[in-house]
């Protein structure tokens, strides 16, 4: 059994909340610059070249990539080993996103009650999502998840009767119903499978894979190339100007689901899809 502070998790989350939010990861930032060779409008160039100046700026003068600082949302992965110590694990989560905002300056965004709408100060509570797996370590993942492109995600229960091109047009018909509205150039998280909660889980968590991976499954990776050429056809272009770079990548992520059952969901990320991770 290893026993582990608190305090460590604190300091761990406190310090990934502002890495995440300046630094974008190098695999996106390499995605992005390449789509901006790749793009074939005159303006839709400028715009990548824009945000390309826009991550330089953030890095080098240490402030947000995006003034939308994003609601954060933690994977966690336990080792069932792991013995905690030294307070509330859960106190712990929240003080470590409160310090991250309030010491990284970054926008709050959080409100206590969905109609009452007001502001919690700190960004806090966080999404938590917490998985014990084995052995004696702690993994925690930060992605700070901004509403313009949050808002634009669905999801939809779907039939076995389902064909995979049906899976791929209602993928798409999601990201043309989406427009400017996500920022583009977008990622795109497909989830598969599952129920009706796993499934937004996955496609969460498909915008914390790399870009540059593929799903290890060659079907469900002839569908993400499928997915993202033809979203890629519909003309929307960087930040909504027309071109041929809508979206940078698509990353499906499944899981087992009922025999009668066939869940599919879509979470949209902007072109600063943002995840920082760390290990205790």
């Amino acid at each position: 059994m290893r026993e582990i502070n608190v305090k460590e998790v604190e300091e761990l989350i406190r310090e990934l909340c502002i890495k995440a939010n300046l630094y974008l990861p190098c695999d996106m930032e390499e995605c992005i610059k390449a789509g901006a060779q790749r793009e074939e409008s005159p303006v839709g160039r400028n715009v990548f070249d824009d945000i390309i100046r826009n991550i330089d700026v953030a890095r080098n003068e240490t402030i947000p990539i995006c003034q939308d600082t994003g609601m954060a949302v933690i994977f966690m992965e336990v080792g069932q080993d792991v013995h905690f110590v030294g307070g509330s694990l859960n106190e712990a989560i929240n003080t470590g996103v409160s310090r991250g905002y309030i010491d990284g300056r970054l926008r709050c965004s959080v409100v206590s009650d969905p109609l009452e709408r007001v502001n919690t100060g700190d960004n806090t509570p966080p999404v938590v999502h917490l998985k014990i797996v084995d052995g004696e370590k702690v993994n925690i993942m930060v992605a700070p998840k901004g509403f313009g492109s949050e808002n634009m995600s669905q999801l939809k229960m779907m039939t076995p009767s389902v064909t995979q091109d049906e899976i791929v047009d209602w993928v798409v018909s999601v990201c043309a119903q989406a427009g400017s509205n996500p920022c583009p150039p977008i990622v795109i998280g497909v989830g598969i499978g599952g129920d009706f909660e796993k499934c937004a889980y996955l496609a969460k968590k498909a915008l914390c894979r790399p870009v540059s991976e593929r799903n290890s499954k060659p079907l469900y990776a002839e569908l993400e190339a499928k997915m993202l050429e033809k979203i890629n056809k519909l003309g929307i272009g960087p930040q909504g100007f027309g071109g041929t770079q809508t979206c940078l990548a698509v990353n499906i992520e499944e899981a087992p689901t009922h025999i009668a059952g066939l869940p599919v969901s879509v979470n949209v990320g902007c072109h600063v899809t943002r995840h920082a991770a760390g290990e205790i």
